[in-house]
């Protein structure tokens, strides 16, 4: 049974959450874990939590043991936009884009174990 966690509005590009996510996508959960805590970017620590939180839902809620736990899918998705504006030479705006994600995580149990 696949067991999700959600992060919603996180203020970071989905472009750049995606380096992350990549990198964890298909491990164990607690590989991922330690390969996230030695990442060198502060987004690794947004997507350990997400997995840590993905992992408790599974044993708490469903009762699967947290060893046998595996990253099936992971993904950012674009969230909503922040537009604001910066002045330009010769009285011109030019745009400026917040970007959000939402990140998503779900795990399962582990065929092999």
């Amino acid at each position: 049974m696949e067991v999700m966690a959600r992060v919603k509005g996180t203020r970071v590009s989905p472009k750049n959450l995606r380096v992350v996510t990549n990198s964890v996508k298909g491990m164990k959960v607690d590989d991922a874990i330690t390969a996230l805590r030695f990442t060198t970017t502060p987004l690794a620590k947004i997507v350990m939590k997400a997995v840590q939180s993905a992992a408790a839902n599974a044993e708490n809620n469903f009762q699967m043991n947290r060893d046998g736990l595996r990253i099936v899918k992971i993904y950012a998705d674009q969230g909503p936009t922040l537009k604001r504006f910066r002045a330009k030479p010769r009285g011109r705006v030019a745009p400026i884009l917040k970007r959000s994600s939402h990140l998503t995580v779900i795990v399962d149990e582990d065929e092999e174990a």
